[in-house]
């Protein structure tokens, strides 16, 4: 790969929107495939999510990039504005549904909630909730029966727990917590893939304590309590959070 490519994929990787700017400034062409996939599709399904990601988008689409799906784009830039008037335009588009590569929770037949709970973006789920969209909607399941998640599963074990406050909004619009899946296909397509069985919320939550997820375990416990008083369960103590026993000794 080439340095250009290798350095505009890095700043991708860390949401450098002044790294992006000064790359395309000095001449990369918007439209020239990266490793064979466009550069806004490599930025959409780079791994790191932040409150950045938006203002790197939106360089991207005003040089002249288009997304696969361009009915997602004021979801993903968390524009409430903009989607608040496009569902007033076309009320359909509550209803939309599309698919994203994502290196996390599937989203497949994902509807816009999914995305902006994916992403984090609470100012676009705010609206989306508000303008009647379904807490529970489930995106597409595959030939195994797997999937089949509610936005709330894009949340409880996100990237830097950057999705806790769409957990929370959520939860409080009636997200149900008990929903059971019989697998999940977290990361599908990544060397990280990971296919979990018979999955909750909780258990969801919890399984971001597997290693290849590097989640924090006290954001993982946090978001297991919130579930379960969600669920009107009793709240164990948890006394041992993160596990004292494998941490080093100094």
């Amino acid at each position: 790969m080439g340095t250009v490519e290798f350095d505009i994929l890095g700043a991708f990787e860390v949401h450098s929107v002044e790294r992006i700017r000064a790359i395309l400034d000095s001449g990369f062409d918007i439209h020239v495939p990266i490793k064979g996939k466009s550069a806004v599709t490599n930025l959409t399904e780079m791994y790191t999510r932040s409150d950045r990601f938006p203002d790197c988008l939106r360089l991207l689409l005003e040089r002249g990039a288009v997304l696969d799906d361009p009915r997602v784009a004021s979801v993903l830039l968390d524009d409430a504005d903009g989607l608040a008037a496009e569902l007033r335009a076309d009320p359909s588009l509550i209803e939309h549904r599309t698919s994203i590569v994502s290196a996390f929770t599937p989203l497949v037949g994902a509807s816009l909630l999914h995305v902006a709970s994916e992403f984090g973006n609470v100012k676009a789920a705010r609206v989306l909730l508000a303008m009647g969209a379904d807490v529970d909607a489930r995106a597409a399941f595959d030939e195994c029966g797997f999937n089949g998640h509610t936005p709330l599963f894009h949340t409880v074990n996100s990237n830097d727990n950057r999705s806790a406050p769409l957990l929370n909004l959520l939860l409080n619009a009636g997200a149900r917590p008990d929903i059971r899946l019989q697998g999940i296909t977290w990361g599908k397509g990544f060397e990280w893939e990971t296919t979990c069985f018979d999955v909750t919320p909780v258990s969801y939550a919890q399984l971001g304590l597997l290693p290849q997820m590097h989640r924090r375990e006290r954001d993982i416990y946090a978001n297991v309590k919130r579930l379960l008083e969600a669920s009107g369960r009793a709240v164990p103590s948890l006394d041992n959070v993160p596990n004292r026993y494998l941490k080093p000794k100094t």
